[in-house]
């Protein structure tokens, strides 16, 4: 089995990178939310931001209290069951505003910010990314059948949502990371 991966990903003669078939995804639910826009947006230049600080910080105390659905698709009976018995689930799901064009970003400035230097997109969290899988640590504040209430949950109105994961801290938390800098301020300034 090992030599199988092994000849599956040898490296291509004119790139040196392992040659890998293509990945399909098919969304399990999709996100309701009053969210119509993304704040962030991505344009040739890298990320924009057009909000100031205050309306920043207003949007984000917005999200934090404000309570979304997750709608999981019905045929998939029985995929939540269980679920109710976490606070917190992790839900990953796909930007689909982001146009395709957008995705072949290789750095940007975080948030937007032209005060801090352009980072390579993997070390940031910008929704342009090659694979724009986003994913979100909520509070599950109830369970409906095939409904989901969340709350803190920052998607778009329509996102497909790809996956949802129980929130486990002895899975999830890092103790003392390390940060850069700049996210560091970027936190601090968040509050």
């Amino acid at each position: 089995m090992k030599d199988q991966a092994i000849k599956k990903t040898a490296p291509t003669e004119d790139t040196g990178f392992p040659a890998m078939e293509a990945v399909t995804l098919t969304p399990v639910g999709v996100i309701c939310s009053e969210i119509t826009e993304p704040m962030l947006r991505a344009d040739e230049d890298g990320l924009s931001l057009e909000e100031r600080q205050e309306k920043i910080e207003a949007h984000r105390d917005r999200v934090r209290a404000m309570v979304s659905e997750i709608i999981i698709d019905p045929s998939l009976s029985g995929i939540l069951d269980g679920i109710e018995g976490f606070s917190h689930i992790l839900v990953l799901y796909w930007p689909h505003l982001v146009p395709q064009e957008r995705r072949s970003l290789q750095k940007v400035h975080p948030m937007g910010r032209k005060d801090i230097p352009k980072q390579g997109i993997f070390a940031t969290c910008s929704p342009a990314r090659p694979n724009p899988v986003l994913v979100t640590a909520v509070k599950l504040v109830e369970r409906k059948g095939n409904i989901l209430k969340v709350q803190g949950l920052e998607a778009v109105d329509g996102s497909p949502v790809l996956d949802i994961k129980p929130y486990n801290p002895g899975y999830y938390r890092v103790e003392d990371p390390i940060l850069p800098e700049w996210m560091k301020k970027l936190l601090e300034e968040a509050g």
